[in-house]
């Protein structure tokens, strides 16, 4: 293979991954969360489904819109497979994200879209456990303020494992259907 000669082993093997794969593959945090419908919410108990995982926020004025339509496509392309792929929301933003706007917010992209909640301990802990880092921006004296915060789709596979990262404005509908459609049956 002239095109990698100079290459490592490792970085050969690394090309014939899907783009956003993630090696080497370890278990999911656990997400233990609430639902906008009140209901709880447990990454663990979703075993044998495809589970999307987005942190954002509902006043978000572009990359979290973005990245929930482009799920929405993506669900839309796949068919009756996409049954077997669940979108969940995490808030970044308790205060301002109400159980009903977030759930009418998640609904407006694709009514099986779950938004999760909980107390801010909860959220941070599992923000955290995904290495999500998220912070308030204000003018001085504003009340209105953004949440800067990263922008990963992380994708568990059905036993569990994080198996891809996407980054959520740079990563296009096809591209994330291409690493989800392996992970179907």
């Amino acid at each position: 293979m002239w095109c990698c000669v100079g290459l490592t082993v490792s970085v050969v093997q690394a090309l014939a991954f899907p783009p956003g794969m993630v090696e080497p593959l370890r278990p999911a945090p656990e997400v233990a969360l609430s639902t906008a419908e009140g209901a709880h919410f447990r990454l663990s108990q979703h075993r044998g489904e495809v589970v999307v995982v987005v942190f954002g926020y509902t006043h978000c004025p572009d990359v979290c819109p973005m990245t929930l339509a482009r799920l929405a496509q993506l669900r839309a392309r796949l068919g009756p497979a996409a049954a077997g792929v669940r979108v969940v929301f995490v808030t970044l933003d308790p205060e301002r994200d109400t159980i009903a706007r977030a759930r009418a917010y998640t609904r407006a992209f694709d009514p099986t879209f779950v938004a999760l909640t909980g107390a801010p301990r909860a959220l941070a802990q599992v923000r955290d456990a995904y290495g999500v880092v998220a912070g308030r921006r204000a003018a001085p004296g504003a009340a209105e303020y953004l949440v800067d915060h990263s922008t990963f789709v992380f994708v568990v596979d059905r036993a569990g494992q994080l198996r891809l990262m996407f980054p959520g404005g740079g990563v296009s509908v096809e591209e994330m259907m291409d690493g989800i459609a392996t992970l179907l049956p």
